[in-house]
């Protein structure tokens, strides 16, 4: 397909009101998403409107396998195609990312599914998307809330400083970890640490839950930060590790900058060391902050349904829970 500009694209949105044509519906053939595709989906994400983790790089190719997702990029706009949070049977879209105006992209979706026999469905459907989706698609649409996929959204300088009195208790945590190792180091995760990272990773897998669903989301999610780690370099990320006092690797983080959020996609500590999961979420706060001066929020993404882990991540005092919808047409 010949590449069309933005003003192109604009050009054609304004001569007619549905532009579309059948050789137009054919534009959208979704290809399996690898390394190698990042950057382009990288910089179409890069105008994405939302704060949700979904809009990432860590959010799509983490989950890649999980969701089946597979990508398409059309008219200068990034299609994503994959399956609902609820049932991973029913194929689904993310809202497009790019120069078309949302009707237009939905438009384009429609006729696909059409042609397929499929009902058009638009799953983790953030906050800020919603009512614009839904004018498209029309108020006979079925907006289901899927609250367990929520992202947690923090003032990122809050957990830097943990200051105030609902922050004391973390605080002291941090505290206790300084104490008990005041040769402590905070180092940037580079390519040279990453057989070290990669070790201290595998020798704290604790991921295994009590039921059989939350096991295998564990062991995926597992198995996903070590593709992470094997390939970090194909990657928009940036990581640190956390040293305690004898110099061995006790916690590390890894996120992704987008505009002013940070995305903290993966962060591991050794829970026999008091304190130091607390430590590495505010000195990678604080680390990241030193690098982009410009960041007012970070995402901690969402807890799953885990009671444990909803609890863990309401402590540090969210500004926001995102909250996210399966949108049936």
């Amino acid at each position: 397909m010949t590449p069309i500009t933005s003003s192109a694209i604009r050009e054609r949105c304004t001569a007619s009101e549905n532009f579309i044509s059948a050789t137009d519906a054919d534009v959208l053939r979704f290809s399996p998403i690898t390394p190698a595709d990042l950057p382009l989906i990288n910089g179409l994400l890069q105008s994405a409107i939302s704060r949700t983790c979904d809009y990432s790089i860590g959010g799509i190719f983490m989950w890649v396998d999980y969701f089946k997702y597979e990508y398409c990029v059309a008219y200068d706009t990034l299609f994503i195609k994959g399956r609902t949070e609820t049932l991973r049977s029913e194929v689904a879209f993310m809202v497009p990312v790019g120069a078309l105006p949302l009707d237009q992209a939905v438009e384009l979706i429609r006729i696909y599914c059409e042609r397929r026999g499929l009902r058009p469905v638009f799953s983790a459907v953030p906050d800020d998307r919603l009512e614009a989706l839904v004018d498209v698609l029309g108020e006979q649409s079925d907006v289901e809330p899927i609250d367990d996929w929520a992202d947690y959204l923090y003032d990122i300088r809050s957990l830097a400083t943990l200051k105030g009195k609902s922050l004391s208790k973390k605080r002291n945590h941090v505290n206790q970890f300084m104490a008990a190792n005041p040769d402590w180091q905070l180092e940037p995760l580079t390519y040279d640490l990453l057989p070290e990272a990669t070790m201290f990773f595998d020798g704290n897998h604790t991921g295994i839950k009590t039921d059989a669903a939350s096991e295998a989301m564990a062991m995926y999610e597992h198995r996903e930060c070590a593709r992470v780690l094997e390939n970090y370099a194909s990657y928009p990320f940036e990581g640190a590790v956390l040293r305690g006092q004898s110099g061995e690797i006790v916690a590390m983080a890894i996120g992704e900058v987008i505009g002013d959020t940070l995305f903290v996609h993966i962060e591991k500590m050794n829970h026999e060391v008091p304190g130091a999961g607390a430590a590495i979420n505010k000195l990678f706060s604080e680390y990241m902050l030193t690098r982009h001066p410009s960041l007012r929020f970070a995402n901690r993404e969402e807890d799953c349904g885990d009671p444990g882990l909803r609890n863990a991540k309401m402590q540090y005092k969210p500004v926001a829970l995102l909250h996210k919808y399966n949108v049936r047409a």
